[in-house]
């Protein structure tokens, strides 16, 4: 007689199989029939796993269905085998890399002798269509460590054969392998029962990468692509990247002379062109003035500094892969700064510090430098020199959850400004390593959940994904294709404090140590600029364009009205430029709306007599003639609309 197991649903009901029963033969025994066409995988005990996986214990069995979210990562992972067969097929002496799921899509690592073409982007992907079509079983192997050697060596898989290393340094004695058909691949998994069930997929580009992100390994071809459980996903998805490409902020960056990377310069490192500067200057001075007006102190500090104090700071034992090399001044080492806190601590330690200063907030925009590989580097999003909206709080401990909430506050009030009202919010909590004690960490914790409440946000846990030295609050905006941007961060740190033995005198008469409250609104200039940028598609809003009317002339006639209109406005503060080119008007119109300026100001014989503008949108609507200070309140208020929107935003 067979041995039996119990097995349990999340209802808690509970039936007796055979030991050794596929957990899809007891998933389909126990769902409807709807639900069946939908069953891609299953959970045992949590753990995701292949439909035919045999069920050896007493367990926990989950069905998961393809609009769970766990199911299209492995669509995905599955698809990427797809690919990698296919490439086998069609160039056999093809090596394999590493082809895992990714956001929204996969991609898969190839080692082969020439560049793969469009050409051959096409001949790949019909080659998956007809796999798909085979509906070829996808089978899971178990082996020890050494037959998986004997049978990669035999394929010439060395890629492979590396990664099998890495496995046995981990202390794997088997691993498993996933095949379909000929093809296999060394794979913890899990994958969908057979090819057939990949329903749409689409190849998207071919792009270099280093073999294990290593850039004095080798240059392998990485093909990238997305898979969807329907067409209809996957043309939503489409639209969105053409979309996305409209807005791509390098392309919109150079069109509208915002900013240029230079390879004179050097990679990673951006020049501010004086459009892009000026909107800058906008951002920094809203920046500064918010941070006066809630009792913040300006900062200002050097871009270098003696290695010793990253040393002290335990910056140099955690992050120097990621830190510039030395430079030696006077024989003493020093060091670009990767990050602003342990200046301003160096201010709090210049004197000794009472109770009645705290709490102290200062902030600072701080250029910082970061070692980024080549091959990560991309546009605003991601470079070497960058500008942080740096700030932090010290203050002691029954103070900390009252500045949490104001952090919290501002926060939302400056990203709504900026038109940033969606968010994915994290609370993450204490790790296993941390500093500082227990009821620091849980005062810590409190302050930022209960912030999180006041405001009403709704916000995951994220256990044991705090820093060593505190508990954190990331905040993720969400642009207009739906895509999340990190920007706002708020950390509590026990560390740095007893590090450089910050004290105050408390009321008590006795010293303290107090709390420090690393905080970004923005997170960098560069990254925000770049956001901002894809998220407006280059339209900024009327407050923030660089420049926000032109003039424009329909004759020769009306050039000193004009000059005249853009004195005026001038004098009001308006960022307006004339076109008094001898072009025709429907041309000047044109090419204002491709610079995205907001206003045109159009003048004419009738506008010349009656000394008014005809104001019209970038976006094509016409607006009745006005005189200039009509046309500069109605600016005005455009200008002022979402501050006023992010003010009753926040109260509400």
């Amino acid at each position: 007689m067979k041995d039996k197991i119990k097995v349990r649903f999340s209802d808690d009901s509970e039936i007796e199989v055979e030991k050794g029963t596929l957990v899809e033969d007891v998933l389909l025994n126990t769902i409807s029939k709807k639900q069946k066409k939908s069953l891609v995988l299953a959970k045992i005990n949590g753990e995701l796993k292949d439909l035919t996986t045999p069920l050896t214990q007493n367990c926990l069995v989950e069905p998961v269905f393809k609009n769970d979210p766990e199911s299209l990562e492995v669509l995905r992972h599955s698809c990427a085998h797809v690919l990698a067969q296919a490439v086998k097929e069609l160039f056999p002496s093809a090596k394999l890399g590493i082809g895992p799921a990714i956001e929204n899509g996969f991609y898969y690592d190839f080692d082969y002798k020439r560049p793969f073409t469009p050409e051959d982007l096409d001949s790949i992907s019909k080659k998956m269509e007809e796999i798909i079509a085979k509906a070829i079983p996808i089978e899971r192997e178990e082996l020890s460590i050494e037959d998986a050697r004997k049978k990669l060596k035999e394929a010439k898989e060395d890629y492979k054969l590396e990664l099998l290393d890495q496995l046995k340094e981990q202390g794997e004695e088997r691993v498993s392998f996933y095949k379909q058909g000929d093809f296999f691949d060394l794979c913890k998994g899990p994958h969908l029962k057979d090819t057939g069930k990949i329903a749409c997929f689409k190849l998207l580009n071919v792009a270099g990468a280093y073999w294990l992100g290593d850039e004095t390994r080798p240059m392998l071809q990485r093909i990238y692509g997305t898979a969807f459980f329907s067409k209809k996903e996957l043309s939503v998805y489409l639209n969105r990247l053409e979309e996305a490409k409209r807005r791509d902020h390098r392309r919109l960056g150079k069109d509208l002379e915002l900013f240029s990377i230079s390879e004179e310069i050097g990679p990673g490192l951006i020049l501010w062109h004086p459009k892009g500067a000026l909107v800058r200057k906008i951002i920094e001075d809203f920046w500064r003035d918010e941070h006066l007006r809630r009792g913040y102190s300006l900062l200002f500090t050097p871009h270098i500094a003696k290695r010793q104090l990253w040393a002290t700071s335990g910056h140099l034992d955690f992050y120097a892969e990621n830190m510039y090399a030395p430079m030696e001044i006077d024989e003493v080492s020093y060091q670009l700064k990767p990050m602003n806190c342990p200046f301003h601590i160096a201010i709090y330690n210049s004197r000794r510090r009472s109770y009645r200063e705290l709490p102290l907030r200062w902030c600072e925009i701080g250029t910082v430098y970061r070692y980024e590989r080549t091959g990560t580097l991309h546009g605003l999003m991601r470079v070497r020199g960058f500008t942080q909206d740096d700030a932090h709080i010290f203050c002691s401990p029954d103070q900390l959850s009252k500045e949490i909430e104001e952090v919290l506050d501002m926060t939302l009030y400056v990203l709504r400004v900026f038109g940033f009202d969606r968010y994915d919010i994290y609370l993450s909590t204490r790790p296993e390593k941390y500093v500082g004690t227990e009821e620091n960490w849980q005062r810590a914790t409190k302050a930022l959940e209960d912030a999180l409440k006041i405001q009403g946000l709704h916000y995951e846990i994220d256990p044991g994904e705090g820093v060593f030295y505190g508990p954190k609050i990331d905040i993720k905006i969400k642009d207009c294709l739906d895509r999340s941007w990190q920007c706002s961060t708020i950390q509590v740190d026990f560390n740095l404090p007893e590090r450089f033995n910050m004290k105050y005198m408390g009321e008590d008469g006795s010293l303290h140590t107090p709390i420090m409250v690393h905080r970004a609104l923005l997170g960098s200039f560069e990254r925000f600029f770049g956001v901002l940028i894809e998220h407006y598609a280059g339209a900024f809003p009327v407050w923030l364009a660089p420049v926000q009317a032109i003039v424009l002339t329909v004759t020769d006639r009306q050039n000193e009205w004009a000059r005249q209109i853009e004195k005026r406005l001038l004098e009001l503060g308006v960022r307006v430029e004339t076109d008094l080119r001898n072009e025709k008007l429907g041309k000047k119109i044109r090419e204002a709306q491709l610079q995205k300026i907001p206003y045109m100001l159009i003048v004419g014989d009738k506008e010349l007599e009656s000394k008014t503008v005809s104001p019209r949108t970038q976006r094509g609507e016409t607006l009745e003639p006005m005189d200039i200070d009509s046309f500069y309140q109605l600016l005005k208020e455009k200008c002022e609309e979402p501050f006023k929107i992010a003010r009753k935003d926040n109260k509400n």
